[in-house]
């Protein structure tokens, strides 16, 4: 307890702690099944340009907002808002809204993952490689795939529950490094197959051609997804910091893992795929959790005897993302209840457990017991609607918000006097353009875009 009785405030141990928690949350699922979809997509080294620009125009100038706001206030989400006025406190609930309502389902997911990492080893590669039976029956099952989903919870609980410093720290140093190791070794076996040089041009080789609106729009999404923003995580991190870490460096070293990740995974996923589809069209149409669980096992049980070891391998360093990212939403969900109510952190955490298990068991039950509810529309499914509304809804409403409050009524000054405590801020006016004009813009692209994606108004 601090001298004032208040529960005392977690913190990072220093500068490097923050950005591989950051770096870790920014490192997911979307890294792995969605990132190189869109590259095979939309011509390979168009998209990977694209995609570059954005991280470090748009998408770290959000990273330096919400960071700053956190340290500066010292609060999580709706603490940080409700500072300017009980009036603004609702900003950060919708903000705190998001990581309730994605770590449920991302939790089942991590379940699918973790079963797959396990599989290699006891059911072998040929299993899995059935065009999609062994997933859908899983899925679909009635005890198994919500003990995958308990004990992936489980994981994510022990750690966050040996605090910031204990647990979320040393995870992630040994995950995030272990992870980068996996990627590298699997990209470069990838290589090494007959026909991925193709590929491997494909992926890296811009085809201007297939520049368009819908290429910028999927790599603005993408970049907003991946990059943890707009969901209460970055304030809350940034709450933790010290006010002698450089804001403006640790945010760009977030963008490069995440650019960096998210290059691997292309560079391992697509010339692999390629070679078992002949084509980058091919590739592009497997998306989503089918390119993770039904495509990509068949391709690598083409690999022979290394069929266990590259899928053993490839779902444990998937495995890792989804963890890292998991435990990240977990401890933000903490914090906006430790903050917010005064409590203990272990009493917060037991709150959250409570919260995410029985939500995590009733968005599951949209496979099996309750696959009659199709929220949006034929062959939809409660985890589809949980992800529609909080990634394309909510997310972008959050980001605009918090680029109106900060670009126009508590003006960029609190930010930038924030930022210039610990380094020079050299991009200030650029910053500040960013955040009042084009942010809100590109913003409201994604909202409207994705809305209209779901409801078959424009082609994604």
């Amino acid at each position: 307890m601090s001298s004032t009785g208040t529960p005392a405030r977690s913190s990072w141990s220093g500068k490097w702690a923050f950005i591989l928690a950051a770096a870790a949350s920014a490192v997911g699922l979307g890294n792995m099944w969605r990132f190189p979809y869109l590259a095979a997509k939309y011509g390979g080294g168009t998209f990977l340009l694209t995609y570059l620009v954005l991280v470090f125009t748009f998408g770290v100038s959000l990273l330096l907002l919400e960071t700053a706001l956190g340290r500066t206030t010292g609060q999580s989400a709706i603490g940080a808002f409700k500072q300017f006025g009980k009036k603004y406190a609702f900003i950060g609930i919708l903000a705190s809204a998001v990581p309730f309502i994605i770590t449920p389902y991302y939790c089942i997911i991590g379940g699918w993952v973790t079963k797959y990492a396990a599989a290699y080893l006891i059911n072998g590669p040929e299993a899995l490689a059935d065009g999609g039976d062994f997933f859908t029956g899983f899925i679909t099952s009635n005890t198994e795939s919500f003990l995958w989903m308990l004990l992936f919870m489980a994981i994510v609980f022990i750690v966050v529950s040996l605090g910031v410093k204990g647990g979320i720290e040393k995870a992630n140093l040994i995950m995030m490094p272990a992870l980068i190791v996996m990627a590298v070794a699997i990209a470069a076996y990838t290589l090494m197959q007959p026909g991925a040089a193709e590929g491997a041009l494909y992926y890296l080789v811009p085809d201007f051609s297939k520049f368009s609106p819908e290429l910028v729009i999927g790599a603005l999404g993408q970049m907003f997804y991946s990059l943890s923003l707009a969901m209460g995580i970055m304030i809350t991190y940034g709450s933790y910091l010290d006010r002698k870490s450089s804001l403006t460096q640790s945010v760009t070293r977030i963008g490069c893992f995440d650019v960096g990740v998210s290059f691997l995974a292309g560079l391992m996923i697509v010339p692999a795929a390629f070679v078992a589809m002949g084509s980058g069209d091919a590739v592009a149409g497997a998306a989503g959790p089918s390119l993770m669980f039904i495509t990509l096992p068949g391709v690598f049980a083409g690999m022979g005897d290394a069929a266990v070891v590259v899928g053993f391998v490839f779902f444990l360093l998937v495995l890792f993302a989804a963890l890292t990212s998991a435990i990240s939403l977990t401890e933000t969900c903490v914090s906006i209840i430790q903050d917010g109510a005064g409590w203990s952190r272990k009493k917060a955490l037991g709150t959250v457990i409570g919260v995410v298990v029985v939500a995590g068991i009733f968005v599951n039950l949209g496979y099996n017991g309750l696959s009659f509810i199709e929220p949006l529309g034929a062959g939809t499914t409660l985890l589809d609607f949980f992800d529609f509304f909080s990634n394309s809804v909510l997310m972008p409403i959050v980001a605009l918000l918090t680029c109106v409050f900060i670009g126009w009524i508590v003006k960029p000054g609190l930010i930038v006097k924030e930022v210039k405590l610990s380094s020079p801020f050299k991009a200030e006016k650029a910053w500040t353009v960013m955040i009042k004009f084009v942010a809100p813009v590109l913003v409201v692209v994604i909202l409207v875009a994705y809305v209209a994606a779901q409801f078959g108004l424009f082609s994604m």
